[in-house]
């Protein structure tokens, strides 16, 4: 007998979200300044009502590149949550927050320094 797993509806919707907001950042932010820029959404956490969603994106690039882009994708939170009312069928519209994720640079640092300590360099 094969087991069906199941999945909430938020959780659905969160990988919805994630997918769209991806694509919308990529094609339908009109900003010269993100066309040579990584930027990864890697987590969206949305409230049980669905009404509220915050949006964890991944810049590569120097501190001074991942504020600016920040920047940028602040002020175009409204064109983001506008695209993804028409791209996701959802009853409320979601409040968008996007905020930058830093774990992966948290990550790489504390790698570099367990490789450090493993050579006895510190």
């Amino acid at each position: 007998m094969v087991q069906r797993q199941e999945f909430s509806r938020s959780d659905r919707v969160r990988k919805a979200i994630m997918r769209e907001v991806s694509d919308i950042i990529a094609h339908a932010i009109k900003e010269p300044r993100l066309a040579n820029v990584l930027i990864s959404v890697t987590d969206v956490e949305v409230t049980h009502d669905l009404r509220f969603a915050r949006i964890f994106v991944s810049i590569l690039g120097e501190e001074e590149t991942r504020n600016e882009i920040m920047d940028i994708l602040i002020e175009a939170q409204p064109k983001v949550r506008s695209e993804l009312g028409a791209r996701v069928r959802l009853r409320y519209t979601p409040e968008i927050d996007i905020r930058l994720d830093d774990s992966l640079e948290r990550g790489a640092r504390v790698t570099q320094i367990l490789d450090q300590i493993s050579r006895g360099e510190v």
